[in-house]
């Protein structure tokens, strides 16, 4: 029987030392205590070359490559290189071949040396054939067949109904790649903007309504009557598609929400801007304009030209007759669209507006500008240019009415539907028309 012999004269104690077994006799061992070895700040480094053999060995996880064309698959490597090279295919059945490379070990930076595709490149054509494969319109199909990855690649974070909406759209309009991105962008941001001014009368399934409120919210954060509030309405009612939005954007193209000088008559305003110094010069657009005096009555209004446009590459104003009064004033919201029929009225001053009376500025000299092609005359809804009551024939002055007053007298038409009313420049800036200074 095999004996075991402890030769420690002192009880063991495992907290503090470490105890190895050492031979002491063919049938027993010695127990024997050895002092414990401080621990290790570092962990032990592998060889250097073990390391760079592991860091060549490890490769980065990649998916795998889409299906080939039957056409490529039976192509060896040089062959798939030399198809990639000399565009031997369309541009959706070439996108393949690049994962399949990458598959095998070639980087993008490789590729692109050996056939000239940018890493850039590479990537658009292999995520803009995997859009192309969600459509289902096989006239949008037709027309990404040669080109347009570039717009392709742009829509590719929609989903797929939406992709084959905005396609359609893109391809209707003949869009490139900065259009198909910000139309991408206004169809993602549109559910973010719920509870924004206006935005419950966009429709979300039609992109150009998408694209629509995009420029319409952008308007909205210019100031009103500006030349950049108008470009950006203008381009929303361009590109709108639902009547709603349609009715929307008019509705603030033609100055009546957020006008702040003005009247207010059952949602119809009248905007009554002063002139700042040296806004003319400073404007981007301009508007002309014919201009009577308020004494030549009826026949002053009737002999203004009812046309003038922009001729040549200077832009000269061209008017239908000869006429020796006009105006120029800045591309204001209610006046930039009134390319006909627009007439300016000087009066000498502000009594022949429905206004308070008693105003200090009652005496200033004001423009009137109204519209002849709107002439009817409707209850409650807007002002007028009209003779004076009580006075008749040649030579009559002008006024400014409401419409129900002119309906109360059963006055059905008036000389035009007064669209704007402008006060001269002042160095003083306390004197702004206030809403109740109107009746």
């Amino acid at each position: 029987m095999t004996s075991l012999s402890l030769t420690s004269p002192k009880p063991l104690s495992l907290s503090s030392r470490t105890f190895v077994l050492t031979p002491h006799h063919p049938h027993s061992f010695t127990l024997r205590r050895h002092p414990l070895k401080p621990p290790l700040s570092k962990p032990i480094s592998a060889n250097p070359s073990q390391q760079q053999q592991q860091q060549e060995l490890y490769q980065p996880f990649r998916p795998p490559p889409p299906p080939l064309p039957p056409k490529f698959r039976s192509l060896d490597t040089p062959a798939r290189l030399e198809v990639l090279t000399n565009r031997l295919g369309l541009w959706f059945e070439l996108a393949p071949l690049i994962p399949a490379l990458l598959q095998e070990g070639f980087s993008p930076s490789v590729i692109e040396q050996i056939t000239g595709i940018t890493s850039l490149d590479q990537n658009c054509f292999v995520v803009a054939s995997q859009v192309r494969q969600t459509l289902t319109d096989p006239e949008t199909l037709a027309f990404f067949e040669n080109s347009g990855s570039e717009i392709l690649y742009e829509i590719r974070l929609l989903s797929t109904s939406q992709r084959n909406a905005a396609a359609r759209y893109l391809v209707e309009n003949n869009s490139d790649a900065k259009a198909a991105q910000e139309l991408a962008r206004a169809i993602k941001d549109f559910p973010k903007r719920r509870g924004d001014k206006g935005w419950e009368s966009f429709d979300y399934v039609i992109p150009a309504d998408c694209l629509a409120f995009m420029y319409y919210r952008q308007a909205l954060e210019h100031k009103n009557l500006s030349e950049q509030r108008t470009v950006a309405l203008q381009q929303a009612l361009e590109v709108a598609v639902s009547d709603k939005a349609k009715k929307r954007i008019l509705g603030d193209l033609e100055g009546g929400e957020d006008s702040k000088d003005g009247v207010e008559d059952e949602g119809v305003v009248v905007p009554v801007v002063k002139m700042k110094v040296g806004e003319v010069a400073e404007a981007g657009t301009v508007v002309v304009f014919p201009v009577c005096k308020a004494e030549d009555g009826g026949k002053g209004v009737d002999d203004v030209p009812w046309e003038c446009r922009s001729e040549g590459e200077f832009g000269v104003v061209v008017a239908e007759k000869g006429w020796s009064r006009w105006v120029v004033l800045p591309g204001w919201l209610p006046v930039v669209g009134l390319k006909r029929g627009g007439v300016v009225v000087a009066f000498r001053d502000a009594r022949v507006l429905p206004w308070k009376a008693n105003r200090w500025y009652k005496e200033e000299p004001i423009l009137v500008v109204a519209d002849r092609g709107r002439k009817e005359v409707v209850a409650d809804d807007g002002f007028y240019l009209v003779l004076r009551s009580g006075d008749g024939g040649r030579g009559d002055g002008l006024k400014v009415e409401r419409g129900l007053a002119l309906k109360e007298n059963d006055v059905k038409e008036s000389l035009g539907t007064v669209v704007l009313v402008v006060r001269p420049p002042r160095e003083e800036s306390d004197d702004q028309l206030q809403d109740e200074d109107w009746e």
